[in-house]
């Protein structure tokens, strides 16, 4: 099981890889984050020799997806899997940002307890240990995906919302590069140190992309936005529904809609005429002193007619031009955007303890989580 090379001529070998590695990630043309995803998983996986490596990206509601993978030919794909934030919890997120690099050797070895001084003022900490047994609960979780050891590494980018006085002032956590392996498997410190270098670069690598996409992301939206501006000048809102660039190009969206004068234009998939009227109805009887509402559940916005607008509707922003006059932008369930090797989603489905920590079973839980949610 310990194959991994342990000796100095092993350590320069993987220094060596790690460069290759490196110097991939950074001849890769922009613009394409999930190529640079793919190069990343597969030079750890040169380094590493894991039977399984994946790439977890965060997404803003902290839920999780695996964007990139390499594995051993004959196992189980999870490419594409999502499971929810609560398969990561909070503690564990602040022990990544603390410990870049987490190894379990063997997850069915019985742990050792440790023994502190009773003369310590506080408990020790063993965040930023290596030698930190696995809980009880994740070991299950790998047991049930056939897994016996595990390194988890944490890609870290700059954080623009950071909060004054934060701990970790700067950056905050983009996802996981996570190694998995069917039997025990040891990664001498050179080679995890030389992993961590290339997750480093890779950081560099996806935090340039990612400002980059936030830029042209604004720059359109700016274009378009005094495009808009222009022709409401001109032809008061109908103008933003009847030409092009319209209402759509600015907000991500399935469909909009505007309530003007009594009349409906309706653009993509929306609520049908009487159902926008139904809305107009609630938003003036409950939020008749604002300006508008956005919500990504218009369930958890206690709209009473939201169970009927079916599959197609649940999120949406609405803008008051006048207090009779309305635009509308509708997102769908995110539950039925998602697809995952054509998983049967049964609400009423229930699995035992131990099959819930299975990573089937979280998806089945994410599309719980988000059924009545647009993401």
């Amino acid at each position: 099981t310990l194959d991994v090379p342990v000796t100095a001529a092993g350590a320069l070998k993987s220094y060596k890889l790690a460069a290759k590695a490196i110097s991939r990630l950074q001849s890769l043309p922009g613009g394409n984050i999930s190529l640079l995803c793919d190069v990343l998983v597969r030079g750890v996986s040169e380094l590493t020799g894991y039977d399984r490596v994946m790439a977890y990206k965060f997404h803003e509601d902290e839920h999780g997806e695996v964007i990139a993978e390499c594995r051993r030919s004959d196992l189980e794909p999870y490419i594409g899997l999502h499971y929810p934030a609560t398969d990561i919890p909070q503690a564990s997120r602040f022990l990544f940002m603390k410990n870049k690099v987490r190894l379990i050797c063997d997850c069915s070895a019985p742990p050792v307890k440790v023994v502190q001084d009773k003369r310590l003022p506080q408990p020790l900490s063993l965040c930023g240990s290596t030698l930190r047994a696995p809980h009880g609960c994740h070991a299950q979780y790998m047991a049930n995906m056939g897994s016996v050891a595990s390194l988890v590494m944490s890609v870290t980018i700059n954080d623009d919302d950071d909060e004054p006085g934060s701990d970790q002032k700067g950056r905050k956590l983009w996802g996981l590069v996570v190694c998995h392996h069917t039997s025990p498997r040891f990664v001498p410190f050179p080679l995890r140190y030389a992993c961590e270098f290339l997750l480093q670069v890779f950081g560099i690598q996806l935090n340039k992309e990612v400002e980059l996409a936030a830029q042209a992301r604004e720059k359109h939206i700016l274009r378009t936005q005094t495009v808009l501006c222009d022709m409401l000048l001109r032809d008061a809102p109908i103008g933003i529904f009847t030409q092009s660039p319209n209402v759509m190009d600015i907000v991500k969206c399935d469909g909009a809609a505007l309530y003007y004068r009594n009349q409906f234009w309706l653009l993509g998939t929306t609520p049908t005429e009487a159902q926008i009227k139904d809305i107009v109805a609630w938003l003036q009887e409950c939020h008749g002193g604002s300006t508008g509402l956005s919500t990504d559940s218009l369930m958890e916005a206690d709209y009473p007619g939201a169970s009927a607008l079916g599959d197609a509707v649940c999120g949406m922003a609405a803008i008051k031009i006048t207090d009779k006059d309305y635009i509308f932008w509708f997102r769908s369930h995110t539950a039925k955007e998602v697809k995952w090797g054509g998983a049967k989603h049964e609400p009423a489905g229930r699995d035992d303890e131990g099959r819930k920590l299975h990573p089937r079973s979280s998806f089945r839980a994410f599309l719980e989580v988000v059924k009545w949610r647009s993401l």
